[in-house]
């Protein structure tokens, strides 16, 4: 079943789900919920996902009792890493954003998306499911919970020049999203550029920056084909992100609203799962200008871009880039207590260990 096929079933239960509040909406409090979510309002995650599932299906869901207003960042002027800050301080009750993006403030949110610790996506769920319990722990000595975890597209390069394999990176300046994935550029020769979503396209364009990295759906979503010409399609991560709500807020929600949000966000974080899956190829058909396989993402069709496939000695090298750059630097930053965590929960799933040094 594709992502859309996912959402639309889950909305379709909307009538089932509103008897979880039981009485009708006049006659209990309304929820009124702010809700910060995606970092453009052109991708699919917002339009086939947030949209319909919060903004649309949670009123309908709750006969009306629930009410969300749901702005993507730019809307609201953000660039990312201050949207845990604006949940813990109970300014918006529920955000979303990269979990290495706000990895600055909870040093294991690196954790679930280190830069080549996921070949697929398969993989980059079972670890997220696996790690979520032990960052709520941590999370709710800080006064926020995830309540889902998600993936965008593959994170790939997407560069002004033709790049064709990692050694092509030395020397350029590549724009981040932070955390781990600044380890891996460094790792491989180049300057990693700390950019916030928003502003990353006229750094492009200007030349601030000679590649991006993000996903092949996201790219396309906020038409980064318009300024590069080349994508490298190396899954470096998947930007793995969180759905994380103000505790106190949760905590004073009646059982019944906590059990509508929770069922809801399950099936959010399985439709974001599906689409993250079905986009990343979809993102490079639509960006090369492939008509056929393009169906979530614009059809570049003037001066559609050049795509490099990563080889299996290119996944072979960033399998030993996460070995001995990326996971060491992550256990200095995040400490001893880290590496036992990755080592008991992750390194099973993955077959890479952080090792002491």
């Amino acid at each position: 079943m594709t992502a859309f096929g996912a959402f639309r079933r889950a909305l379709l239960g909307a009538a089932l789900g509103a008897t979880l509040l039981g009485t009708p909406a006049s006659a209990q409090q309304t929820v009124n919920i702010q809700a910060v979510t995606q970092p453009n309002p052109g991708i699919p995650q917002w339009t086939r996902v947030d949209i319909p599932m919060l903004r649309e299906g949670l009123p309908q869901r709750s006969n009306g009792r629930i009410r969300v207003t749901l702005a993507s960042w730019p809307e609201r002027n953000l660039n990312g890493p201050e949207i845990v800050r604006l949940v813990r301080s109970g300014q918006v009750e529920i955000g979303a954003v990269p979990l290495n993006t706000v990895a600055g403030d909870v040093r294991i949110l690196d954790m679930p998306d280190l830069a080549g610790l996921n070949p697929t996506i398969q993989q980059a769920r079972r670890v997220a499911q696996a790690l979520e319990p032990e960052l709520n722990r941590q999370l709710e000595r800080l006064g926020v919970r995830l309540i889902a975890m998600a993936p965008y597209p593959a994170q790939v390069l997407f560069c002004r020049d033709r790049v064709n394999s990692l050694a092509d990176l030395r020397g350029k300046r590549i724009r981040t999203g932070g955390g781990s994935i600044n380890d891996f550029v460094t790792a491989v020769g180049g300057q990693a550029v700390g950019i916030g979503f928003p502003e990353v396209y006229g750094a492009l364009e200007r030349g601030v920056v000679d590649c991006a990295i993000t996903g092949t759906g996201s790219g396309n979503g906020a038409r980064w084909y318009e300024v590069t010409t080349h994508m490298y399609a190396l899954p470096v991560a998947w930007s793995t992100y969180g759905y994380f709500v103000n505790l106190a807020w949760w905590n004073r929600l009646d059982a019944p609203t906590r059990e509508l949000l929770t069922t809801t966000f399950r099936e959010l974080e399985d439709a974001q799962w599906a689409l993250g899956d079905e986009a990343t190829e979809d993102g490079i058909n639509c960006n090369i200008g492939q008509r056929q396989g393009c169906s979530i993402g614009r059809l570049v069709e003037n001066r559609p871009m050049t795509v490099t496939r990563a080889t299996p000695q290119d996944l072979e090298t960033l399998r030993g880039i996460l070995q001995n750059n990326v996971l060491p630097a992550f256990v200095q930053r995040c400490g001893a207590g880290c590496a036992e965590t990755y080592n008991r929960l992750v390194a099973p799933i993955s077959g890479v260990r952080a090792e002491a040094r």
